[in-house]
């Protein structure tokens, strides 16, 4: 589980703030996993690495200022007027819903979630992230999409292997770092989504 275990998201102090570099550090890494199923998360991965460029761009114009999400939202805000929240880093970071995506299909993974006439396919737990995370910000044509793709997915044996980089691990050893991978990414992932609806950031769009 190296692909995950070694790009580990910081623990949340109290107030749940998340400290931006340390976030678009470890949220860097994340296209790798797309990677791991090349067809079906290929446009998920194109619209996450240009949505974390921008903000990597936004934060690199005033690291002091934009120290934590928060106060990169809320200096956003100040900025942008009436054009916010559908501007700026705020903008792209809302529509890093892959996160969600990720947060849900690695939880039903090791939640154990399977079609018990395929037990060794993921298209179960893909299907979920999906509808959790994605599809009510899609059309018709690319829930379309994604139903084609997500026959392609991998082998949950095969994708496993990918995350421990090729090596032989046991199935539960994997999964046992993956609950661990989670604990940090899935609260940060948790508190982006109360902060954006705390400041009434979100924006229900479709695509």
């Amino acid at each position: 589980m190296a692909l995950l275990m070694e790009h580990q998201f910081r623990q949340l102090p109290a107030d749940r703030q998340v400290e931006t570099r340390p976030f678009l550090e470890a949220v860097s890494y994340l296209p790798h996993f797309f990677c791991l199923g090349p067809t079906v998360f290929a446009p998920i991965k194109a619209d996450f690495s240009g949505n974390l460029t921008k903000m990597k761009t936004v934060y690199d114009s005033n690291p002091g200022r934009f120290k934590t999400l928060q106060h990169l939202l809320e200096a956003e805000k100040e900025m942008h007027g009436t054009e916010w929240p559908k501007v700026g880093a705020t903008f792209a970071l809302m529509w890093l819903k892959s996160l969600r995506f990720i947060q849900a299909f690695l939880q039903s993974l090791v939640n154990g979630e399977k079609d018990d006439l395929n037990p060794n396919l993921i298209r179960v737990n893909a299907n979920k992230a999906y509808e959790i995370a994605l599809r009510r910000y899609h059309g018709w044509f690319v829930q379309q999409l994604f139903k084609a793709a997500v026959f392609a997915t991998p082998y949950k044996s095969e994708f496993l292997r990918a995350l421990s980089k090729g090596r032989d691990v046991k199935e539960e050893d994997c999964l046992e770092k993956i609950r661990k991978f989670l604990i940090n990414f899935s609260a940060t992932v948790d508190a982006i989504y109360e902060m954006y609806t705390k400041m009434n950031a979100e924006v229900d769009s479709t695509a």
